[in-house]
């Protein structure tokens, strides 16, 4: 499923321990994970992920997200605050503010927010904080 030629986004392949949410799974409420994330399906709540999320083409996630690192080619529909580096492919909707460190955004990619860009810290939320650099 995830290792298709037509997929986007390719796989890892780090030796992380990752979780999927397949095409056709919702998830709802909070969602946190220590490895990496792959999202095909729906989420709805908040996402915590302290390691690398992939948001598939098909995939919806409508929750405030941190991640450490995140490749999005679907739609995120909230805001996201990630400590390293966001990748934003062409099929990519993100309807939200967007802080990170780097940023690499592909033609046809839409961003509806705010877009910061940080120097150290990346705020994670009110409790806890991803230090950068």
């Amino acid at each position: 499923m995830f290792n298709r030629s037509d997929s986007p986004i390719p796989p890892r392949g780090n030796g992380r321990e990752e979780t999927m949410i397949a095409r056709g799974v919702k998830v709802e409420g909070d969602f946190v994970s220590e490895g990496d994330v792959t999202v095909e399906g729906e989420v709805t709540g908040s996402v915590r992920v302290t390691q690398h999320l992939r948001v598939g083409q098909g995939a919806a996630i409508r929750a405030d997200v941190s991640a450490g690192e995140a490749v999005v080619a679907g739609i995120v529909q909230g805001n996201l605050q990630i400590s390293g580096t966001l990748e934003l492919l062409e099929t990519s909707r993100v309807d939200g503010d967007v802080t990170t460190k780097v940023l690499s955004v592909a033609p046809g990619a839409r961003v509806n927010g705010r877009i910061s860009m940080a120097d150290g810290e990346v705020p994670v939320s009110k409790e806890q904080k991803i230090s950068v650099g």
